[in-house]
């Protein structure tokens, strides 16, 4: 039987898989977003130990400004209904920067608290082949 009840309503297996995978989009979206976010005014701002984040691994503190404006357009870029190409172009931005972090500590020998500077920036790069992977068709090429 290809048919479920929801409540009062009957719908297809299919159509019940397609609502799971949207709620999956937008939860892992969401998170993403909240994140990357949160980093990118952290760093335009120079809040807590963006500075030190950055100074540490040898970088220009100048950077700071560079990331935090590139993470804020790619979060609009994802959030925003059309421009699908862009949308692509932010989220491969937002894969590039986050595992470029990773390695940019890494090679520094700046593994921070239990890898935390390794850890963190690998998960966002997670959320955001998640996100990719978990779009709906009117948000794809």
């Amino acid at each position: 039987m290809n048919k479920m009840m929801i409540g009062s309503e009957t719908i297809t297996k299919a159509e019940a898989r397609s609502a799971g995978k949207v709620a999956a989009y937008w939860t892992v979206t969401i998170m993403l977003a909240f994140s990357i976010t949160l980093s990118g005014i952290g760093q335009l701002m120079r809040m807590g130990g963006n500075v030190d984040l950055v100074t540490d691994i040898g970088f220009p503190l100048y950077i700071t400004n560079i990331l935090g404006t590139w993470k804020l357009l790619g979060v609009l870029a994802i959030l925003v209904p059309g421009v699908p190409r862009l949308k692509e172009w932010a989220y491969a931005g937002i894969f590039f920067l986050m595992t470029g972090a990773a390695l940019s500590h890494v090679y520094a020998h700046d593994y921070g608290d239990a890898g935390f500077h390794v850890i963190l920036p690998l998960v966002y790069a997670a959320l955001g082949i998640a996100s990719w992977a978990l779009r709906p068709n009117g948000r794809k090429l």
